[in-house]
């Protein structure tokens, strides 16, 4: 016996099957792990407790491994005595070289790594992301303690060899501490600009705020140094 069907209810069912789905099926984006290894720092950013403090610990080492090479190879002397005579007699050295090449990769790196992880988060800025706290780490304690410090003396009878506050890398524990506790500080305050540097696109409001409170932390690591502290 067979069963019999409706005509109606068949048009009814070949015209909805015709019809558009109201809520069309997205594919799902895929997931960009290389993007996020690098904004999480190497997954330092998933931990669930203080993960900034972390990648700015992160930023410390990144700022110590080129001096631990060079040193390692025998190009600068372990006590960072590398600066010869004149104020300008660090402009070619080694570890600024190495610095300045780590930190515009690490930046560029970041900049694009976060955009994406931001993308895909579908966050502003994610607690995940801690490759802006490396970068603004490492920028403090490179500007603050490798670059050799100088001022001219006023007035200009005084023995010039008195102009010198220091011609050492400054990368002691001290110093060290000292750098990643204003970073941390300036960090979590955002002083003018960095907290208007948030509003900028992507990535670039991600770490711009955190190099501007890089360069607040190396401020303050050149007064602790030319104070003798």
């Amino acid at each position: 016996m067979t069963e019999k069907t409706d005509p109606a209810s068949s048009t009814s069912q070949a015209a909805s099957a015709s019809a558009p789905s109201p809520n069309p099926v997205t594919r799902p984006q895929k997931k960009p792990r290389f993007a996020l290894f690098i904004a999480t720092a190497a997954g330092l950013g998933y931990f669930p407790k203080a993960p900034g403090t972390l990648g700015s610990l992160a930023g410390l080492i990144l700022a110590l491994v080129p001096w631990w090479a060079l040193v390692f190879v025998g190009i600068i002397p372990a006590d960072g005595n590398f600066v010869t005579t004149g104020p300008h007699a660090n402009t070619h050295d080694p570890l600024v070289q190495c610095q300045v090449w780590i930190f515009l990769t690490v930046g560029a790196l970041g900049v694009w790594a976060a955009s994406r992880a931001a993308s895909y988060w579908s966050q502003k800025d994610p607690q995940r992301v801690v490759i802006d706290e490396v970068s603004g780490q490492h920028l403090a304690l490179f500007l603050g303690c490798v670059l050799p410090l100088w001022w001219k003396p006023q007035p200009p009878w005084i023995n010039a060899e008195l102009g010198f506050v220091t011609s050492q890398t400054a990368l002691s524990w001290k110093y060290l501490l000292l750098g990643f506790i204003l970073f941390r500080v300036f960090d979590i305050w955002k002083p003018f600009p960095a907290r208007q540097a948030e509003s900028l696109p992507g990535g670039w409001g991600i770490m711009t705020d955190d190099w501007v409170a890089g360069i607040y932390a190396a401020l303050g690591l050149w007064l602790a140094r030319a104070a003798g502290l």
